[in-house]
């Protein structure tokens, strides 16, 4: 498992280039000159041009991307063009904001759809399969950010239990991490309950039964552990990916997280935060998708990384 473990880890680097490349170019192409709007309308073109060059932005492309790709490599993804602050360190301030709500909505997300998924699965009536499958494929169509607006005027608003924008601790944790574990709960409700209706038809399952064992024991013993191996590759990419859906849910309920300091960055063609910002998640990606295949290794033993 080792040797598998340092592969991947190796694997990393092309596709950190490839990411660092991508943004590269694309924050090339993209209008606007970020250090004309950081000086603002008043700043000479001797200022503007003087500025430029002290950032290295007048250096070739190819320059200035090997110097950023250098950088990168020990831990420096450069300074903010507005405040000429590390850009590593900007973001590690905000990832706890932003780690904190992908988790309470990761947790609610397979709490709720998991458990879904196993009550639709092996309820012997139809109606409850019926309903439980109804609200998973209304709460997949509902858009996050519509749902978010809609709670924040509910409870917000009208009944004020929840501050309208930004506040800290549980109670202001609740509807953000609702709205982002509502489309990943409804996705594994539906793939737990076919991966269980799946699993459930094996014959080792009718050896369980015919041996004696209650439909608890044979559900959490032998059926939901041989069928979470589809569940889990989902789960870890709804988590990696709900750190791309925290950019609209941290924005509406305006949280301090490395979402809405994209969204900021964006804004003000700060392209050194562009490019931190995209480096770092795709890296946690990454990381997340290798935590995700060494869990194989225990859900079925039978799994070997030689």
């Amino acid at each position: 498992m080792l040797m598998y473990v340092v592969r991947r880890l190796l694997m990393l680097i092309p596709i950190l280039l490839g990411v660092t490349l991508l943004t590269f170019a694309i924050v090339q192409v993209t209008p606007g000159d970020p250090v004309a709007l950081m000086l603002g309308p008043a700043a000479t073109p001797e200022r503007v041009a003087a500025m430029r060059q002290q950032l290295g932005f007048d250096d070739p492309v190819l320059v200035q991307y090997g110097r950023y790709v250098w950088n990168a490599l020990h831990g420096d993804l450069g300074r903010s063009v507005r405040g000429q602050t590390p850009v590593l360190g900007e973001i590690l301030a905000r990832f706890p904001s932003t780690v904190e709500l992908t988790v309470a909505a990761m947790l609610l997300a397979v709490i709720g759809g998991v458990g879904a998924g196993v009550i639709a699965a092996t309820s012997r009536r139809r109606v409850i399969e019926t309903a439980t499958m109804i609200v998973a494929l209304v709460g997949l169509s509902l858009p996050s950010f519509w749902l978010a607006i809609i709670l924040i005027l509910v409870f917000g608003v009208n009944l004020r239990w929840v501050s309208v924008a930004g506040g800290e601790g549980l109670k202001n944790l609740i509807l953000p991490a609702f709205c982002l574990a509502l489309a990943p709960a409804a996705v594994l409700a539906r793939l737990t309950r076919s991966s269980i209706l799946e699993v459930i038809r094996e014959d080792y399952v009718r050896t369980a039964r015919a041996k004696g064992l209650g439909q608890r024991a044979v559900v959490l013993i032998h059926v939901l552990r041989n069928s979470l191996i589809p569940v889990v590759t989902v789960i870890g990419l709804q988590f990696a990916g709900m750190l791309g859906g925290a950019v609209f849910i941290e924005n509406v309920f305006a949280r301090p997280g490395i979402g809405r300091f994209a969204v900021n960055a964006i804004a003000a063609r700060d392209y050194p935060q562009v490019q931190g910002v995209v480096l770092f998640t795709a890296a946690i990606y990454v990381l997340i998708n290798l935590a995700v295949d060494l869990m194989y290794g225990w859900l079925d033993p039978r799994i070997r990384y030689d």
